[in-house]
């Protein structure tokens, strides 16, 4: 039996994008939102797209706990917030992608730029606020939420995954594999997340300049999975 992934912040637009993509692969999913109505409401959604899904909606505490592996995806102004209301929640073991990113748009500034973080990245930001033992992954930062949400459209792009902890890479890359046409990349420890997070404020630069939803392919590399 496959395990549940948790999406704390899948009634935004890219989490939803994400349980949609993972329902239709069989994966069940948790949908996390601060108000447990709204999370209900964003699973009834899933399962109108995906009848066939294995989708429920909870508050973010009680969803947080529901898997071992949670998937952040929250605006950087509630990252914190979020990550302080679902710690206790979070069991060592547990591993989070954190698919934050701290665009300056948070303070009312351009989405074009990024905000300076004191840890260094949004995805160190949260491994210091998350509990021992809490393996934090940073990734998805350049795969835009509109080609998630259409199901329709075949994904053909690559996501660059940061984290220290090589098995907990592993284990989100494996995931991330069973969305056809998304190929997770391994781009490092932890700290290259200051540089990942900002190819989504550069991603967005360029999509303004060509009116364009694009997003990012690293060619190259072998064949075949590099996580076996």
């Amino acid at each position: 039996m496959t395990s549940p992934v948790t999406i704390v912040g899948a009634t935004g637009d890219l989490g939803f994008g994400l349980a949609l993509r993972l329902a239709r692969a069989g994966v069940p999913v948790v949908i996390g939102s601060r108000d447990g109505d709204r999370a209900a409401g964003a699973a009834d959604h899933v399962r109108e797209l995906v009848p066939a899904a294995d989708v429920r909606g909870l508050a973010n505490p009680d969803a947080a706990a529901a898997a071992d592996l949670v998937v952040l995806s929250v605006p950087f102004a509630s990252q914190a917030a979020t990550l302080r209301s679902i710690r206790a929640s979070l069991r060592a073991g547990t591993v989070l992608l954190d698919v934050t990113v701290p665009l300056a748009a948070a303070v009312g500034g351009r989405a074009t730029r990024v905000l300076g973080v004191w840890q260094g990245s949004a995805a160190q930001q949260a491994q210091e606020l998350a509990p021992d033992g809490v393996a934090v992954v940073s990734g998805l930062h350049t795969v835009a939420a509109r080609h998630l949400s259409d199901l329709d459209r075949e994904l053909d792009e690559d996501t660059l995954l940061a984290g220290d902890d090589r098995a907990a890479k592993a284990r989100v890359a494996r995931l991330l594999e069973q969305i056809p046409g998304l190929r997770p990349i391994d781009a490092g420890r932890l700290e290259m997340a200051r540089l990942t997070e900002q190819l989504t404020a550069l991603t967005i630069g360029i999509n303004i300049r060509h009116r364009a939803t694009a997003g990012l392919k690293v060619t190259g590399l072998p064949n075949g999975s590099a996580w076996d």
